[in-house]
C-alpha cells in the first residue's frame, strides 16, 4: 500500500472516531450531568465544560428540556459578549462568551456550544481579581450569573463616581472605570472617522471634571471642536462646564521662538538636505547660546546651555547670521569660511516673520521675556489668572506645517512642569493628543520627528512625574509604535480597516479574542475598553455627552433637500484672507 494514502486513511478514519466519540460525550454530559430541579445549588446551571485550555474553555449549553428553569433569556443563553461563570470546588471563574454554535451528537440531536475567554475569579466575597489561578477542569458545571454580581464587579473595580457608560447586553449595568489607570498610565481612544472618537473624549472628559473637579486636563483641539469661537455672529460653546474650562487659540496663548529647543528650531529653519547644514548647525549653537547670555544677564542664573527656556531677540539672532553670511577681510578682497552659508536660512526666518500665520510663534506680543514663562505654564495646566480644570488649546488655525512643532513644544512644557515640580505626584496631569496620527507618527520623519520623541518622552517617563498621556486617532497603524506600547488602556471603537485592527491588537493587553473581533460591527458610540482602567474586556455604549462637541455629522440628504442657508463668498474670502474659523 502507498504510505502517504495509509496517512490519508487512518486520518480519515481517527476523525469518524473523534466525532462518535464526541458524540458520545455530549450524550454522556446530558445525562449524567443532568441538574435536579428541586437542588436549589443548581437553579443557575446552564451547561458543563467539554474542553479546557490555558486561554479557551468549551462548553456544551443544557437543552430547555435539561435546563433547571426556563426563562425568556434562554432565548439568548449564550449570546456573544454574555457572562458565566464557572464553578468547582467552591471556585468560580467568570467567563465571557467569544463563540456561538451548534454541533449534532450521536443521535443527531442539535447540541448549542459556546467558546468562553476566562476572565478571572470570584470569591466567595463577590470580589473580583484578574487572572485564573485554579483552573476548572472538563465537566465543570457552567452558571448564570447570580443577579448584581456583574454590576458590582464593574462599580468595585472602576471608581464609583466615575461611569462612563453601560454594558450593551445590559442597560442597567453601568461601566466604571479605574480613574487612576486610565489617567494615570496612559491610554488611546481608537476609531474611523465617525465612529464616535470626539462624542467619547468629550463625556470622558465631563464624567472626569464632574467627579474629580480638581483635575489638570490639556486638550489639544485640532479642528476646533471643543473651545468657545464666534465667527460671523456664529458662536460655539465648549461642551464643557464654563467655570470649569479655559479656551486659548494659539495667538493668544503664544508659544514663542525662544522656547523651541534648539533641535525644533534648526528643524524649522535649516534643510537637513542642504550640503552648507553642518556649518549652519554650529554658528547657530554657538551663536544662540551667547544671545541667552546676553539677553538673560541680569537674571544671575548661572549656567545657560542653547536649550535653556530664556528669552533671546529674534533681531538679534537674525543680524547675526547676515553679519556672518557676509564677512569678509582685507577690505572685502578675501571671503571668509561662513561667506554666503546661510542664504537659504535666512530666507526661510524672513518668510516666517512675513507670514502673520506665524506671528504666535515668530511675533509673540505678551511672551517677549523670560520674566513671562512663568504666566505661560500656568495659563497651560490651568493655574492662571482663571483657574479650569480643562485648558483646550485650539490648533485649528495654525499653519500644517507647523503643527508638529506646536505640538512637541506642549508635551515639552507639560513634561517640564512636573519634571522640576517637587509637588509633582500632588499635581498630575493629563495631555489628551487629538488626530495622533497627524503629528507623532509611527515612521521617523524628520519633520515630524520632535513632537514624536516628545510624547514618546512622555509616554516612556511621564509616569514617574505625574503626566499622563492619550492618544486619540481614526488611524492607529499610522501613530507611533512607542506612545501605543506604553498605553495600558483601550477604547476601541468601530475599526474596519484591517491593518489598523492587527496593528490594535498586537498593542492593546489581555484582548479577548471574541470581544476584539466586534470592532467592525459596532455601532457608533458603541466600543470596547480593554486593559488596567476595566476589570475586564467589555463591550459597552458610551454615555452621550451633554452638551456634545461642535462635531456633529452633517445632514446631506437634508441640506440638499431643503437648500440650506445661502453663503457669503466674499465673507468667506475674507475669513480666509484672516485666517479666521
Amino acid at each position: 500500500m502507498d504510505f502517504p494514502l495509509l496517512i490519508v486513511g487512518l486520518s480519515r478514519n481517527f476523525r469518524k472516531i473523534i466525532m462518535r466519540a464526541g458524540g458520545c460525550m455530549l450524550d454522556k454530559a446530558g445525562s449524567t450531568d443532568k441538574p435536579a430541579a428541586n437542588n436549589g445549588a443548581t437553579v443557575s446551571r446552564v451547561g458543563v465544560l467539554m474542553d479546557v485550555t490555558g486561554d479557551q474553555f468549551t462548553a456544551r449549553l443544557d437543552s430547555p428540556k435539561e435546563a433547571a428553569t426556563s426563562t425568556d433569556e434562554d432565548k439568548t443563553l449564550g449570546q456573544v459578549g454574555s457572562y458565566f461563570t464557572v464553578r468547582q470546588s467552591g471556585w468560580n471563574t467568570l467567563v465571557m462568551v467569544d463563540r456561538s454554535y451548534r454541533v449534532a451528537d450521536k443521535q443527531g440531536r442539535a447540541a448549542h456550544m459556546v467558546h468562553l475567554t476566562p476572565l478571572g475569579e470570584i470569591s466567595d466575597k463577590g470580589e473580583f481579581t484578574r487572572g485564573i489561578s485554579h483552573y476548572p477542569i472538563s465537566g465543570a458545571e457552567l452558571h448564570r450569573l447570580v443577579d448584581g454580581s456583574l454590576a458590582k464587579i464593574f462599580s468595585d473595580y472602576g471608581d464609583q463616581d466615575f461611569k462612563v457608560g453601560h454594558l450593551t447586553s445590559f442597560d442597567d449595568i453601568g461601566v466604571h472605570l479605574d480613574a487612576s489607570a486610565f489617567f494615570g498610565r496612559h491610554a488611546a481612544i481608537l476609531g474611523q472617522s465617525g465612529s464616535g472618537k470626539s462624542w467619547t473624549v468629550t463625556s470622558l472628559i465631563q464624567s472626569a471634571v464632574k467627579s474629580m473637579p480638581n483635575s489638570h486636563i490639556i486638550l489639544l483641539d485640532m479642528h476646533g471642536e471643543y473651545g468657545d469661537k464666534e465667527v460671523d455672529g456664529l458662536v460655539a460653546k465648549s461642551p464643557f462646564p464654563a467655570d470649569k474650562v479655559r479656551c486659548f487659540r494659539a495667538e493668544e496663548l503664544e508659544f514663542p521662538y525662544w522656547l523651541l529647543a534648539f533641535s525644533e528650531l534648526t528643524e524649522l529653519v535649516i534643510n537637513s538636505d542642504d550640503e552648507n547644514a553642518s556649518i549652519q548647525i554650529s554658528f547657530l549653537r554657538s551663536c544662540m547660546t551667547r544671545l541667552r547670555q546676553e539677553a538673560n544677564d541680569h537674571l544671575n542664573i548661572g549656567h545657560i546651555t542653547v536649550d535653556s527656556p530664556l528669552y533671546y531677540s529674534m533681531e538679534d539672532l537674525i543680524k547675526a547670521v547676515k553679519a556672518a553670511n557676509r564677512e569678509t577681510s582685507d577690505f572685502g578682497k578675501k571671503k571668509s569660511p561662513l561667506y554666503g552659508k546661510f542664504d537659504e536660512v535666512l530666507v526661510r526666518l524672513q518668510s516666517l516673520l512675513n507670514d502673520n500665520r506665524y506671528d504666535f510663534l515668530m511675533r509673540p506680543k505678551t511672551r517677549t521675556s523670560t520674566e513671562s514663562l512663568p504666566g505661560l505654564m500656568a495659563d497651560l495646566v490651568g493655574i492662571g489668572d482663571k483657574k479650569a480644570s480643562i485648558t483646550v488649546l485650539d490648533l485649528s488655525a495654525v499653519p500644517f506645517d507647523v503643527v508638529p512643532l506646536v505640538a512637541a513644544q506642549i508635551g515639552r512644557l507639560c513634561y517640564e512642569f512636573n519634571f522640576w515640580n517637587p509637588h509633582c505626584r500632588e499635581f498630575p496631569l493629563f495631555l489628551i493628543c487629538e488626530e495622533a496620527h497627524e503629528y507623532i507618527p509611527r515612521e521617523d520623519i524628520p519633520r515630524f520627528r520632535e513632537a514624536r520623541r516628545s510624547m514618546e518622552r512622555i509616554s516612556k517617563n511621564g509616569r514617574k512625574y505625574g503626566v499622563g498621556l492619550c492618544v486619540v486617532s481614526q488611524r492607529p497603524h499610522d501613530v507611533s509604535e512607542t506612545v501605543l506600547a506604553q498605553c495600558s488602556s483601550f477604547i476601541c471603537l468601530r475599526i474596519s480597516n484591517p491593518d489598523d485592527q492587527e496593528y490594535v491588537r498586537a498593542m492593546v493587553p489581555d484582548a479577548a479574542r471574541g470581544t476584539f473581533a466586534a470592532l467592525t460591527s459596532l455601532s457608533k458610540g458603541e466600543a470596547v475598553a480593554l486593559g488596567e482602567a476595566v476589570p475586564m474586556p467589555v463591550r459597552f455604549k458610551i454615555d452621550l455627552p451633554d452638551p456634545p462637541p461642535n462635531s456633529t455629522d452633517i445632514d446631506y440628504a437634508d441640506k440638499w433637500r431643503d437648500g440650506g442657508s445661502t453663503v457669503d463668498v466674499e465673507k468667506l474670502v475674507n475669513n480666509w484672507h484672516k485666517q479666521e474659523r
